[in-house]
């Protein structure tokens, strides 16, 4: 593709452009995302849409994970050249990371589901994504109902002391050389702490993405580096 809009954007005022993704055989919406310009550079010479992932911090190829990528057809900037209209053909039928087809499928007023996943995603998605996204679908969940919701609706104190009290329990359990508690609580302090990054809106990609840095430096040379 040209890559005559890569220079037509003006990058020293936008850091990051928003993409509106559309089905170009039935003109279905099917996401809204954003690009930087190696993104779009990307895009545009692979004809695979790349895009920048704002809870991340990196490039992401739609579709990396479960192989939905989405192929481009046609990109078009809109007038104040400040945000792109992409034609894609969607393999898979799947945008959602959901399973959804699109992802606005949830009713404003009832937030509820206005169509069935046509996907089952769990089986594509590691557990610690798959549980992640849970909770944060569950952040404005009913606390009546939802003990996700109900940490969020009890606010940061609450989050951070179960973390602690989680991940004391799981000293515990390894002082007591219990194999089965120990699964347990790891289980407990891993969810925890899912809930309070959830809170403060930072996505475990993130952690993966420092624990990679981290490879082939060890542990002396990390600790001074923060310094």
């Amino acid at each position: 593709m040209s890559s005559h809009i890569l220079q037509t954007i003006n990058w020293d005022k936008i850091d990051l452009i928003p993409v509106i993704v559309q089905e170009i055989d039935t003109n279905e919406i099917l996401m809204l995302a954003y690009m930087n310009k190696e993104a779009l550079d990307l895009s545009l010479k692979s004809n695979i849409a790349h895009y920048f992932s704002r809870s991340k911090q990196r490039i992401w190829k739609k579709g990396e994970s479960s192989g939905n990528i989405q192929n481009i057809k046609q990109i078009l900037l809109d007038c104040d050249e400040d945000s792109i209209l992409l034609k894609v053909e969607q393999i898979g039928g799947v945008a959602c990371h959901t399973g959804q087809k699109s992802c606005f499928y949830r009713d404003i007023n009832s937030g509820q589901s206005i169509s069935k996943a046509i996907l089952d995603t769990n089986n594509i998605y590691s557990i610690i994504d798959v549980l992640y996204h849970t909770i944060q679908d569950r952040k404005k969940g009913d606390p009546k109902s939802s003990y996700t919701a109900l940490l969020f609706n009890k606010g940061e104190n609450t989050i951070l002391k179960k973390v602690a009290e989680e991940i004391a329990e799981f000293t515990y359990a390894i002082k007591d050389k219990d194999e089965k508690e120990i699964i347990y609580e790891a289980a407990d302090v891993i969810y925890h702490m899912l809930v309070a990054l959830s809170f403060v809106d930072i996505n475990p990609d993130r952690i993966k993405s420092e624990l990679k840095k981290r490879f082939g430096i060890s542990g002396i040379e990390e600790k001074n580096s923060r310094t």
